[in-house]
């Protein structure tokens, strides 16, 4: 049976091994192309700029831990008024990495494969940002008119 490559729209590959004992320090952002193709993944109008500052640790013997933080600006439709607004985000990362070898907890380690020996950083911002993104965006301050809300109800 034939496997499928998946193809990513966004990606950075750190060989785990080559990551030095203090850590490494990694800073990129998507290029034009990896934004296009990031928007029409995430279904967004827009994504103008997805950049990340990140620090990958060693973590328990062959494993990765992954921290920092995600910035992006994009082009949402509002589900409250259906205009197109402008928003710049930014999230926290905290991931935890570890060899296929490793004996894992699945209740208590919360923790990803390491394929190869490598953990696509790329993929990992473009997760998080998919994780992250408000399922029903609306502008500052927008809210439904005529509609009671679950707080506003008194049982």
């Amino acid at each position: 049976m034939k496997q499928r490559q998946v193809v990513l729209e966004f990606s950075r590959p750190l060989i785990v091994d080559r990551v030095p004992r203090k850590g490494s320090h990694e800073v990129f952002a998507a290029e034009a192309r990896e934004l296009t193709a990031l928007a029409k993944r995430f279904e967004l109008v827009a994504l103008h700029k997805l950049a990340c500052r990140l620090l990958a640790v060693p973590w328990r013997g062959g494993g990765l831990k992954v921290t920092g933080s995600v910035e992006a600006n994009l082009d949402r439709i509002s589900v409250v008024s259906l205009e197109t607004f402008n928003a710049t985000q930014k999230f926290e990362v905290e991931r935890f990495f570890l060899p296929p070898s490793a004996s894992v907890d699945p209740v208590l380690d919360d923790a990803d494969p390491i394929v190869d020996g490598i953990v696509d950083l790329g993929e990992l911002v473009a997760e998080t940002l998919g994780l992250e993104l408000d399922p029903y965006p609306r502008q500052p301050g927008e809210a439904f008119s005529g509609f009671e809300t679950l707080e506003s109800t008194k049982i």
